[in-house]
């Protein structure tokens, strides 16, 4: 049998046509020309229009705060605004400070907050709005956003003499009530600023009264300040993002810590006098370049370290949460390293693996206090058998916590304890200001001190903390064991 082989046909190669590629691409180019100015002038159209930037350039819908808040900061050099949480400061700052630097060449604007990481989040507010500007309009980094028209707004530590010895035209500070050394911060701005006669916007919700930014919002010497505040009512849906939801779940984390609510969700003052740790001196203690040398931020878990570090575990498995924290001692400074809240219900098992591979990675603890008063001696044995080294239990009796509360606020009195300012959403939506702020405690008849926390919060951080910052001292002996229950 004879096989015909097919010929095939070999195909002619496509001619190269440079002409019709050329033209195809000015075509593109200017349709592209054609859409930026179309881009550009929606923009424009938009100059001295807060409410069309919003809608168009931000992709917001505004609600009648932000709005008011426009205004506001129209007509006023000064501006303290004190909302609830969850009500958009943040996001509707940076809108208006786009438009500003947007629309007025040559500004220098500057941000400022209680740490750096926190400020460049706010940048990326910023820059998140910049993508609906025409192309080119802008240059994007990590702590600073160019505009064509010369304009800056760039991220700054809180360090007085880093902002004394720059130029602004508007400086915002954000969650100003919680920023250390607010007062010589203050005074920078105010010789920055009044070379340029330029605006100072200052925003938080409430936290110590004896803070500057109270003084803004209610001391008649700050009377030249514009002040816009509200309560959590009015920025229920329709009216703003709260959906009641969202404010029965808010409610039912803050438990009976009313002082928090009336904080967070009316902006308004508030501090019982029983509490362990002052607001104000808790604020004192937040790290930043200016009051401990350095921007403080959490160490990364699956990093390597090498320090003087000491663990306080807080172990809980369902009604309360296992929390780990790492100190880590330089000099006679303590400084908070790490903080871990373990998710409900907690397995021991997953606890001491996270702990051993923390110790394996870091070098080792000096100590680790372990409060055993409900899992017993036992719980020392499984760290050991674990492979943890240098645990060491304390019983959460009367005069115990006593001593470990009392040498954590002396420590930070002392100003000798630092920590970065964190706030998380998961397992529970929290803060590390808050939760030092949580323990009450009480004179008993016998001379002894109670301590609590309100019903439906947690003081698992707090003791967790307190245990770590007690592993950096030696444990004597107690003469009785009345323990408290928790």
């Amino acid at each position: 049998m004879h096989l015909r082989w097919r010929s095939r046909r070999t195909p002619c190669p496509r001619t190269f046509r440079s002409d019709e590629i050329f033209a195809l691409r000015d075509g593109l180019r200017r349709d592209f020309e054609a859409y930026t100015a179309l881009k550009y002038a929606k923009v424009q159209a938009a100059k001295g229009d807060s409410e069309f930037f919003f809608r168009q350039v931000c992709r917001l819908k505004p609600y009648w705060y932000q709005l008011e808040l426009a205004e506001l900061y129209k007509r006023n050099q000064f501006l303290a605004v004190r909302w609830p949480r969850q009500t958009g400061k943040s996001t509707s700052i940076a809108a208006l400070l786009l438009q500003d630097a947007w629309e007025n060449p040559d500004l220098n604007v500057g941000l400022i907050g209680p740490s750096w990481r926190q400020t460049k989040l706010n940048v990326r507010h910023v820059a998140g709005f910049c993508r609906n500007l025409p192309a080119g309009s802008c240059v994007i980094q990590k702590s600073r956003v160019y505009f064509k028209n010369g304009s800056i707004i760039e991220a700054f530590p809180n360090n007085p003499d880093t902002i004394r010895g720059s130029t602004f035209h508007r400086i915002w500070i954000d969650e100003a009530n919680y920023v250390g050394n607010d007062v010589d911060l203050y005074d920078a701005i105010l010789f920055t600023l009044g070379t340029t006669n330029g605006k100072l916007i200052a925003s938080s919700t409430p936290f110590s009264s004896d803070s500057l930014f109270w003084r803004m919002c209610n001391h008649r010497d700050f009377e030249d300040f514009a002040r816009h505040h509200f309560s959590f009512q009015k920025a229920l849906s329709p009216n703003g993002p709260l959906k009641p939801n969202m404010i029965d779940r808010f409610k039912r984390q803050f438990g009976d810590d009313q002082s928090r609510w009336r904080r967070e969700m009316e902006a308004e003052w508030a501090e019982d006098d029983d509490v362990c740790l002052p607001q104000s001196l808790i604020v004192s203690c937040v790290g930043t370049v200016k009051n401990c040398g350095v921007d403080l931020q959490l160490y990364d878990p699956e990093r390597s370290y090498e320090g003087e570090f000491y663990g306080g575990l807080d172990p809980a498995q369902v009604k309360d949460f296992c929390v780990f924290s790492v100190v880590e001692r330089l000099n006679d400074r303590l400084f908070l390293r790490h903080l871990k809240i373990f998710q409900q219900p907690t397995k021991y098992a997953h606890v001491l693996a996270y702990i051993k591979a923390l110790q394996d990675r870091w070098g080792g603890f000096e100590k680790i206090r372990v409060d055993f008063t409900r899992e017993g001696p036992s719980f020392l044995t499984d760290m050991e058998n674990a492979g943890i080294y240098h645990a060491e239990g304390v019983s959460f009796s009367v005069p115990r916590k006593s001593e470990m509360a009392s040498l954590m606020k002396m420590r930070m009195e002392d100003q000798k304890f630092f920590f970065p300012l964190l706030n998380w959403e998961r397992p529970y939506r929290s803060d590390i200001c808050s939760e030092l702020n949580v323990e009450r405690y009480q004179l008993r008849k016998d001379g002894t001190v109670a301590y609590s926390h309100p019903g439906g919060t947690h003081d698992d951080v707090f003791w967790s903390i307190a245990l770590a910052v007690y592993g950096t001292v030696e444990m004597q002996p107690e003469t009785f064991l009345a323990v408290v229950s928790r």
